[in-house]
């Protein structure tokens, strides 16, 4: 399979196709235990429906008085205990493959936001490099402005990029409620819990785009809590990696640089585009009803308060406490001066302050 879209294509009445070993084990248990359930029915339903007609009244049939035989009663308990060990076997086998997490090649830290994905190369090729990924689907395809595209809310700012065959661990926590990374083609699913740290893996055997989602209740959006995992070949994940720690090393933030209003405007508005303009919209109009337009805002007027909401958010706004100081510094002066704002600057140092 080439892409995610191809892993669902088949999920409209069975499970994705599985791109991993434990997919693969997954998707034959669950063949396996609907066939054994199947033929259960069928045994438990013929018999009584032949007791029925074999012993209706109008063919003279008289009821058996009788209480306990011990052969029916040893029957009924052998089989079902066959069954269960039989159903059993192959399921343990399974769960302790999904728990062995040992000699993974690359581990990767999940967080997850109010709504929104964090990642963060903690061992193996890629090491030191983190960003957030979020949906990237346009407001206008959500509210019926515009035609949905193929990956309809299912399309990230980034996507967590792999290489294939090579065993990755994934550590999974939150910063607010719970969530769960799932991933189906992978056979993963992954609870996120505020102050717990819960691991799982994967080793992904075909290239491709696969897609999952948020599969928690975690608030207003969690519909639009996508996660896209990029499985790529070995040569393409180190291009890749050298091109991402290229980028971080040159959007570094020199912590003793004094920042001036121009250079944290010019930084705050790719930061807004990268993290606020799908809720606010790029004109900082917001979304009526749903998202406060930042144009003319009290909130961005007040530093203090604009602080307060970027670091703990309020209502459907989520917390930005992911971002550094600049970043949070550099996209609050950029909205006090746009949309027809001026309201000032807010400073690395008001943030840095803020979080204590």
């Amino acid at each position: 399979m080439a892409s995610g879209v191809a892993a669902a294509a088949p999920a409209r009445y069975n499970l994705q196709t599985p791109v991993t070993e434990i997919a693969r084990q997954v998707y034959d248990l669950h063949d396996m235990m609907l066939i054994i359930c199947a033929l259960i029915f069928v045994a438990v339903f013929s018999v009584m429906f032949y007791s029925i007609w074999k012993h209706r009244k109008s063919k003279g049939a008289v009821a058996a008085n009788f209480h306990e035989n011990t052969t029916v009663e040893i029957v009924w308990t052998v089989i079902p205990f066959i069954i269960i060990i039989v159903m059993a076997l192959p399921a343990t086998k399974t769960v302790v493959a999904m728990k062995d997490t040992s000699n993974a090649d690359l581990t990767i830290k999940v967080t997850g936001y109010q709504w929104k994905w964090g990642y963060d190369y903690l061992r193996g090729e890629g090491e030191g490099i983190s960003f957030l990924s979020q949906l990237a689907t346009p407001r206008a395809q959500i509210e019926g402005r515009e035609a949905k595209s193929g990956n309809y809310l299912q399309e990230v700012t980034e996507p967590l990029v792999v290489p294939v065959d090579k065993k990755v661990r994934i550590i999974t926590t939150a910063s607010d409620v719970i969530h769960a990374w799932w991933i189906p083609a992978f056979g993963v699913k992954q609870d996120a819990i505020p102050g717990f740290a819960r691991d799982t893996w994967f080793r992904a055997d075909k290239t491709g785009t696969y897609y999952g989602q948020c599969a928690e209740l975690c608030g207003k959006d969690h519909a639009f809590m996508p996660i896209a995992v990029k499985v790529v070949s070995p040569a393409e994940y180190t291009a890749w990696v050298d091109g991402r720690k290229k980028a971080m090393a040159a959007l570094a933030d020199d912590p003793s640089k004094a920042w001036t209003k121009p250079e944290l405007i010019a930084r705050g508005e790719k930061v807004y585009q990268a993290n606020c303009q799908a809720c606010h919209q790029p004109n900082g109009q917001g979304v009526q009803g749903a998202f406060p337009a930042l144009a003319g805002s009290k909130v961005v007027a007040s530093t203090s308060d604009q602080i307060q909401i970027l670091l703990n958010g309020k209502n459907a706004m989520p917390s930005w406490k992911a971002l550094s100081d600049v970043e949070l510094a550099a996209v609050a002066t950029y909205v006090k001066n746009s949309f027809g704002n001026s309201a000032g600057e807010a400073l690395p140092a008001d943030f840095k302050a803020a979080r204590k």
